[in-house]
């Protein structure tokens, strides 16, 4: 298998969707350190160096974000609006028959549906970033901080970053398409996985600083078993064994063969339970 994966990189088109992707992935993490106008960088370091058990949604969202959110960087708002309107549209089917047509037409039917995403992502991208500008703003956001994260109060400096912080949304979930385009695997979830593997590091860390490397070992052994887990549920499929009946063709006989339909056992991915997670949260 390893050898088959070297042929295969030494191919010049797999290089280049390689080399594509690892330079998306990196202006996606470039992002979520740059800070939007208007923005006080470092009020905003101090106030995280004071909220570091900070937990609930805001921290769920920030994991998603690779940590974007709680910085309010350009990139701030993630990839959750794109998640948020497929799961809407994906449920409008069943209450709207005219969103049940357009996919069952096909590729024209899904290409208009995945433009009814677009639109509703750029949407919730605005609400989120009013939403996020107006906790920065009245000091909810990191609530053991003082510090103005917003210093210019005036409605402006407030479109601005409202402003900003969409347009981010909208080039997150640009760079997803083009990776699923031109690049290796779904963009959208190998975003996701940079976001939250970014916070791999600092826990792996703060665990070998604070439990010792016994304990360090004993979680990478759990995690790569985990990891592998998923990849072996992933992959598996339930076969459906097919039976062709025999048929005369002239003096032939045509027919007769069996076969099977793959169906994978996990069809929904992982979008149920990054929905589930989210929903946990509200009642807090």
């Amino acid at each position: 298998m390893l050898s088959a994966f070297g042929r295969a990189f030494r191919t010049p088109d797999l290089r280049r969707k390689l080399l594509f992707t690892l330079g998306i992935i990196t202006i996606f993490r470039l992002g979520a350190f740059i800070p939007s106008p208007g923005v006080s960088y470092q009020n905003v370091q101090q106030c995280l160096s004071s909220n570091q058990d900070q937990g609930g949604l805001y921290q769920l969202v920030n994991l998603f974000s690779g940590g974007a959110l709680l910085q309010v960087s350009i990139f701030a708002l993630g990839i959750m609006p794109y998640i948020t309107a497929s799961i809407i549209v994906q449920l409008l089917r069943v209450v709207i028959p005219r969103f049940q047509q357009l996919y069952d037409e096909g590729a024209s039917g899904q290409s208009k549906l995945t433009q009814y995403t677009r639109y509703l992502t750029i949407a919730l991208g605005l609400l989120n970033a009013t939403t996020l500008v107006s906790l920065a703003r009245s000091g909810q956001l990191l609530p053991n901080c003082q510090l103005p994260i917003i210093p210019d109060t005036s409605i402006i400096a407030t479109i601005l970053v409202v402003i900003t912080l969409t347009a981010g949304t909208g080039l997150i979930m640009w760079m997803g398409e083009l990776v699923t385009e031109k690049g290796v695997g779904n963009g959208m979830s190998l975003l996701i996985f940079t976001s939250i593997a970014a916070g791999f590091p600092t826990s792996l860390g703060a665990i070998w600083n604070s439990k010792g490397p016994g304990t360090f070992f004993t979680v990478l052994a759990i995690g790569l078993v985990t990891v592998a887990l998923v990849v072996f549920v992933e992959q598996s499929q339930r076969r459906i064994p097919v039976q062709y009946a025999k048929r005369m063709i002239g003096r032939r006989t045509v027919g007769g063969t069996s076969t099977y339909i793959p169906i994978k056992v996990n069809m929904a991915g992982v979008v149920p339970v990054i929905f589930a997670s989210s929903m946990l949260y509200l009642p807090g």
